[in-house]
């Protein structure tokens, strides 16, 4: 079965209202590696810390930090719901701050995903190119971060693998046309509840949810949770 709890990340307007951002080319975070909680994965099954985003057609763009039943802890590069590349050299460890990057190329028809390890400064990067994809829009629309399970065994979710940070959520939007890669990222200061609607209480708690830098930011870790995470 899958499951799924988080917020769709938004921002304030002028008159202090809850707006979903326009031309969305990337999305980022940082997602630190607090704590192991030990690994109560089921059989065959895995579970995920989210970054993705939506294009207009609401196709699935994700960089996730993703954990398996045979304690396999790896990023994921996944669009449209296909795993596509598995980052080899920078690996999840304990203690560490992984920047994510999901990038959105108009010029050249590609995704890129970037990812940082904060601690020892090694970056990974994949490029997936979309020219044989043919009408997919090259604009996000809606960003999510959050929590996702596959179990395969029962009809449940259950104990996450770590107790995470997540700080510095941001979008970026063009800073110069002629430059594919040339972003302006701005804070996103809004969380509003998602999960998958079956109204069950989820094994986690969201906590420590404020803004930092200007970015929202929230920690995840055991407890118990219904409607998802809310901010503002």
């Amino acid at each position: 079965m899958h499951f799924w709890v988080g917020a769709f990340c938004l921002i304030l307007d002028i008159n202090n209202k809850p707006i979903s951002t326009q031309g969305i080319i990337a999305i980022s975070d940082v997602i630190t590696i607090l704590e192991d909680l030990g690994n109560q994965i089921p059989d065959k099954s895995w579970m995920l810390y989210l970054l993705e985003i939506f294009n207009m057609q609401n196709i699935a763009i994700e960089l996730n930090l993703i954990c398996q039943f045979d304690s396999q802890n790896y990023f994921e590069a996944i669009f449209n719901g296909v795993n596509r590349y598995r980052f080899k050299q920078v690996l999840p460890t304990l203690g560490h701050a992984y920047l994510r990057q999901i990038i959105i190329t108009q010029q050249k028809k590609s995704i890129i995903y970037i990812l940082e390890d904060q601690n020892t400064k090694q970056v990974e990067r994949f490029d997936l190119p979309l020219l044989n994809i043919k009408d997919f829009v090259l604009e996000g629309k809606t960003p999510f971060t959050g929590i996702e399970w596959w179990n395969k065994m029962g009809n449940f979710p259950y104990p996450i693998k770590y107790r995470i940070g997540i700080s510095q959520l941001m979008y970026g939007s063009r800073d110069d046309p002629s430059d594919s890669e040339s972003i302006i990222y701005r804070p996103y200061n809004v969380l509003i509840p998602n999960s998958e609607g079956s109204n069950m209480e989820y094994p986690i708690s969201f906590y420590d949810v404020k803004i930092r830098d200007d970015c929202v930011c929230y920690n995840v870790g055991l407890g118990t949770c219904k409607v998802g995470l809310q901010y503002g």
